[in-house]
C-alpha cells in the first residue's frame, strides 16, 4: 500500500469515527435532555414527584439527625449494619435510602439525587423508578453481608469482619443504579462512562464498604438494563413456535366409553278407517247412475 493510499484510508477512518461520534452524542443528548424536557412540559410538576419526595426526605432526616435524640431515632428507623439480623436490615432498607451518609456532604448528594430520580421518573415512570432504586440498593446491601461473612481473602472479594459495624445508609447506591440503568436502556455511553468510571475510581482510591456496594449497584443495574425489553421478545418467540414442536404431555390411554344401548323405535299406531257419511254415499251413487244413463243414450243414438 502506497503512502497516498494510507493517507486516504486514515482520512476515511477518521471521517467515519467523527460521524459515529456525532450520531452517538446527538442521540444521547436527545435521550437525556430533549425527551425528559418534552415529558416534563406535558406532565408538569407532577412528573417530579419522586425527585421532590426523595430530596425532601434526605433533608428531613439530615435535620433530625443534628440532635442526639433525633440521631438515635434515625438510626433505629434507617440504620443498616451487617451485624443486624437479616429481617431487621430488610425492614430498615427502604428508610435507609433517605438517611444521608455521615462521611459525605449532604447538599452535594441532594443535587445528584434529584437529577437521578427526576430523569428516571420522566423516562421510566414512578413504579419502575422505585423498583430499580430499591433493587440496586438491596443488591449492594446483601452482597456486602456476603463479603463480610466470607472474611478477608477469597481473591479480594471478602471483607474483614470489622465492616459489620459500619453504618450502611444513604441514597448513593440508588443514584448510581438509576444513572447506570438509564444509560444502558437509553444507550448513553457518556453517562455510563462517567458513572461507572467514577465508581471504579472511588473503589480503588478509597477501598471501603461504600465503594464495594456502588460497584455491586452498577453491576446489578447493567444486568437489569440488558434484560429490559426482553420479556416481550420472549413472548413473541414463544408464540412463533409451532404447536407441533412443543412437548405433549402423555396423559395415558383415553377412557373407554360404555357401549351404546340400542333404543327401540316407537311402534307405529294402527291405521283407522274413517267411516264415510251416508249423504256422501248417496251422492256418489247418484253420480254413477247419471254417468251410466249418459253412456246408454250415446249408444242408442
Amino acid at each position: 500500500m502506497t503512502t497516498e493510499a494510507r493517507i486516504e484510508w486514515c482520512r476515511a477512518l477518521l471521517a467515519r469515527l467523527v460521524r459515529f461520534t456525532g450520531r452517538t452524542l446527538r442521540g444521547e443528548w436527545h435521550a437525556i435532555v430533549v425527551e425528559p424536557l418534552r415529558r416534563f412540559t406535558r406532565r408538569g410538576l407532577s412528573g417530579l414527584l419522586l425527585a421532590c419526595v426523595a430530596a425532601f426526605g434526605v433533608i428531613f432526616f439530615h435535620a433530625i439527625a443534628q440532635h442526639p435524640l433525633g440521631a438515635l431515632w434515625v438510626t433505629r428507623l434507617g440504620g443498616v449494619r451487617a451485624e443486624l439480623p437479616l429481617w431487621l436490615s430488610l425492614l430498615r432498607t427502604p428508610v435507609s435510602l433517605y438517611v444521608p451518609a455521615l462521611d459525605l456532604p449532604v447538599w452535594a448528594g441532594i443535587t445528584q439525587l434529584f437529577l437521578a430520580f427526576a430523569w428516571a421518573e420522566l423516562a421510566l415512570g414512578r413504579a419502575r423508578t422505585l423498583a430499580i432504586s430499591y433493587a440496586t440498593t438491596l443488591a449492594g446491601t446483601l452482597t456486602a453481608r456476603v463479603m463480610i461473612a466470607l472474611g478477608p481473602g477469597w481473591c479480594g472479594f471478602g471483607l474483614p469482619h470489622q465492616y459489620a459495624e459500619v453504618l450502611d445508609t444513604g441514597p448513593s447506591a440508588a443514584v448510581v443504579g438509576l444513572f447506570t440503568y438509564l444509560s444502558v436502556v437509553k444507550r448513553a455511553p457518556v453517562v455510563f462512562t462517567l458513572t461507572g468510571g467514577s465508581m471504579v475510581w472511588e473503589s480503588i482510591a478509597v477501598p471501603n464498604l461504600a465503594g464495594r456496594e456502588h460497584l455491586i449497584a452498577v453491576a446489578s443495574a447493567i444486568v437489569l438494563g440488558l434484560l429490559h425489553g426482553r420479556r416481550a421478545r420472549l413472548r413473541g418467540l414463544l408464540r412463533a413456535v409451532p404447536l407441533s414442536l412443543l412437548p405433549v404431555r402423555d396423559r395415558g390411554p383415553a377412557p373407554t366409553e360404555p357401549p351404546a344401548v340400542p333404543v327401540p323405535a316407537p311402534a307405529s299406531a294402527p291405521s283407522r278407517t274413517v267411516p264415510v257419511p251416508a249423504s256422501a254415499e248417496r251422492s256418489r251413487a247418484g253420480s254413477q247412475e247419471r254417468s251410466q244413463d249418459t253412456a246408454m243414450t250415446s249408444l242408442e243414438c
